[in-house]
Formats: C-alpha cells, sequence, structure tokens
C-alpha cells in the first residue's frame, strides 16, 4: 500500500498540514508529539522492566523510592 509513496506524496501532505493547523502551531504541535512519544517510550521500558522482574526471581526487586544499597544513620558520637 506505501510503496508507490514518493516525495510528490509527502510533500503533498506536509502542504496539507500546514494549511490545516497553520505554521504557528507546528512547533507546538512537533514539540507535543515528541513529548508523548517519550513518555511512551518510559513507560514501555518500565513495564518490561517490571515484567523481567517477575519472571526472574533473582533479579533485585525495588520498589518505587527504594535505593539499591541500604542508607546507615551515621554513628552518634554522644
Amino acid at each position: 500500500m506505501l510503496q508507490n509513496l514518493t516525495g510528490w506524496h509527502a510533500l503533498i501532505v506536509l502542504a496539507v498540514i500546514v494549511l490545516i493547523f497553520g505554521a504557528a502551531k507546528l512547533p507546538a504541535l512537533a514539540r507535543s508529539l515528541g513529548q508523548s512519544v517519550r513518555i511512551l517510550k518510559t513507560e514501555v521500558s518500565d513495564s518490561r522492566l517490571g515484567a523481567a522482574a517477575e519472571t526472574d526471581p533473582h533479579a533485585p526487586a525495588r520498589a518505587q523510592g527504594e535505593s539499591a544499597a541500604p542508607v546507615l544513620a551515621p554513628p552518634s558520637t554522644s
């Protein structure tokens, strides 16, 4: 279906997008699209880490806010 698309087709689609949204709103549209993709990537990677932790019993389990090494209190000097 997409094998026959050429550079002219992409140019026409871009022109239609500019006509619909206007040139002033395109940067904001691109910024929000990039932010959405970034959020999607982090969610996918988090779900993969969660799935890997569930299937691998030897994987270190970390709760949110829990660090890898325990934090010890400094010795009291009193």
